[in-house]
């Protein structure tokens, strides 16, 4: 939450872009490292009669303990490629260039949020992204981590109306 509020600073001091991503089924996209057995699904048919047969996997598929792990490796692997590195003290943050050319990517789970002065080397990110995995492309970020965010020339506005509405209804 630290590192989403600093970014929304740097991008209204600095007057940067922020785009949004998802990553569609995110936790299918890990690779295993490990051999990882499952039952068939409950209504699958075989015609082997008396036998346990069992489904070896070989991506990561949700519920499963590795799944997390695996996709987050998987996307740190395609934002390396693309030349960011990690931020030692925020993983979920990488960062490529500097200066007016800096580019900063800020994943949680499955959401992306892309910062940076130039849109065009925003969308050169995103369609690299692209390539590696199906994305939902948002647009200007907009609802972030229960904030709605708002961007403007006088800066950026956060608010958590829907998200205490929400919170209200549910309890």
């Amino acid at each position: 939450m630290t590192s989403f509020k600093v970014l929304l600073s740097l991008a209204a001091v600095h007057d940067w872009h922020l785009l949004q991503l998802d990553v569609n089924n995110a936790f299918l996209n890990g690779s295993l490292d490990e051999e990882v057995y499952m039952k068939l699904p409950l209504g699958y048919n075989t015609n082997v009669q008396g036998s346990d047969l069992v489904c070896k996997l070989q991506k990561s598929i949700y519920g499963l303990k590795q799944a997390s792990r695996q996709w987050f490796q998987t996307f740190h692997a395609v934002v390396f490629k693309f030349g960011f590195t990690q931020s030692p003290s925020e993983h979920s943050l990488f960062i490529k260039g500097f200066g007016d050319d800096l580019i900063a990517l800020l994943v949680y789970v499955d959401d992306v949020v892309l910062a940076g002065k130039h849109l065009d080397s925003l969308l050169n990110v995103q369609n690299f992204l692209k390539e590696h995995f199906k994305l939902k492309e948002l647009g200007p970020l907009k609802y972030f981590l229960g904030f709605e965010i708002s961007q403007s020339q006088d800066g950026i506005t956060l608010c958590q109306r829907h998200y205490a509405l929400q919170l209200l209804e549910d309890t």
